[in-house]
């Protein structure tokens, strides 16, 4: 049963990293695995085979959900986009008292938390004002493989921070329609570069964000939350 379950979360944590706004982070914090799942993987050759019993049924899983989401997605946009880009603000939305929940677990509500949900918040717009230049940056719409490694590693810190969404970071470079094409149609040609970027940033983001969890906790989700909230603005259908 422990695999089973393991292997169901796998699936919605892939669909977070295909879901736009919804975030791979924020669902393993409400599934009780965040800090189980950094602990294994940056502690993975201390106890193999633990870890790796942890760890394969949740990558497989994390397989089924980006494959099967992926073409879901696709054809959602297609056919609703509109009334699909609203559900998904609704599911953002019922995160959020979850993570005030989280953020206030250990030390309590204090004010000048809110510094740093502004703060991110803030940063959310500016990547917004952002977009239109990168949509029409010639470097970006090339999609060369130097790109693709980068939107991979940029997009890891939507897979490792809660309430970072991946997809939503993706939309600001102008590479999620190209990843999800290639998720879709398994294009290798899209998905080894990226994936070899979402290793990359997987890995030093993973580290990061155990050291800001452990000594900034508070701080740290409250930055998360600022993050979320802007990711509604990227949503919002633009009529």
């Amino acid at each position: 049963m422990g695999l089973l379950y393991h292997f169901i979360i796998g699936i919605f944590i892939g669909a977070g990293a295909i879901l736009p706004g919804i975030s791979s982070g924020v669902l393993c914090v409400i599934f009780g695995i965040y800090d189980k799942l950094i602990n294994c993987i940056l502690g993975f050759f201390k106890n193999i085979k633990e870890n790796f019993k942890f760890l394969l049924p949740i990558v497989i899983g994390v397989a089924v959900g980006v494959i099967v989401f992926g073409n879901l997605l696709k054809s959602l946009f297609n056919l609703y986009p509109i009334q699909t880009k609203f559900a998904f603000i609704g599911l953002i939305l019922g995160c959020v008292p979850n993570l005030f929940k989280i953020a206030n677990s250990k030390k309590g509500f204090k004010a000048h938390y809110l510094i740093y949900t502004f703060l991110s918040f803030g940063i959310t717009i500016f990547l917004l004002l952002l977009e239109n230049t990168l949509k029409n940056s010639t470097f970006v719409s090339q999609g060369n493989t130097l790109f693709l490694v980068l939107s991979g590693f940029i997009m890891s810190i939507g897979i490792v921070v809660p309430g970072v969404s991946s997809t939503v970071l993706l939309m600001i470079l102008n590479t999620y329609e190209v990843y999800l094409d290639a998720v879709s149609t398994v294009n290798f040609l899209v998905l080894i570069p990226m994936g070899i970027g979402v290793i990359c940033g997987g890995i030093l983001f993973l580290k990061i964000t155990e050291v800001l969890m452990r000594k900034f906790f508070s701080e740290t989700y409250y930055t998360i939350i600022g993050f979320v909230l802007g990711s509604l603005l990227i949503l919002y259908p633009r009529l």
